[in-house]
């Protein structure tokens, strides 16, 4: 199915290999017999969780991204520590961390791919419900602050553009159904 789109790789080279980035180049066979290049970047995969209070509060990360320079406000995310690792043992571990909150229940959302033009990465999306509160331990260059506030509201700063990473947004609309959101 699809076949008239498949490219295929006639070779492949490492052009960067960083602590979290791994830059390819890859040398494919287009769909007409030609050739074409393509440079990409190989991710061991993330987790995100929404963590759901039983009050319809939701709790994110408000923390500083140096590549677009602004502080967001976030679902507690993370990466993959290896490739295979479980992406529900990255979730739990990623709530405990960045907000000190164990779960008792995660419902998996999705999974999503975040950049599919350049980059292998996909988030495995999860919904933490049961909560029990404990002592934030992020990372040494780790710097977040934990935000409580209404299922609603979150949503809202969707609408007005102040969340604007892919995950959350994504995280919030696929679990609203499924959370009660006072009027």
């Amino acid at each position: 199915m699809y076949e008239d789109l498949i490219e295929h790789t006639v070779r492949s080279e490492d052009i960067f290999d960083g602590t979290l980035l791994h830059v390819r180049r890859d040398t494919v066979r287009l769909p007409n017999g030609k050739e074409g290049v393509r440079e990409w970047i190989r991710h061991p995969g993330a987790a995100a969780v929404l963590p759901l209070l039983p009050d319809g509060n939701v709790i994110l990360v408000r923390q500083y991204r140096h590549p677009i320079g602004k502080v967001t406000l976030e679902v507690p995310a993370g990466k993959l520590d290896a490739e295979g690792e479980d992406p529900l043992h990255c979730a739990r571990r990623e709530l405990s961390e960045e907000t000190g909150y164990t779960a008792e229940q995660y419902d998996k959302l999705t999974t999503i791919a975040t950049t599919v033009g350049f980059s292998n990465e996909y988030i495995h999306l999860y919904l933490a419900c049961q909560l029990s509160s404990g002592r934030q331990h992020t990372d040494e260059d780790e710097f977040v602050n934990v935000v409580q506030m209404p299922l609603k509201e979150a949503l809202h700063l969707v609408n007005t553009g102040e969340i604007i990473d892919a995950k959350t947004i994504i995280s919030l609309m696929m679990a609203a159904p499924h959370c009660p959101i006072e009027s």
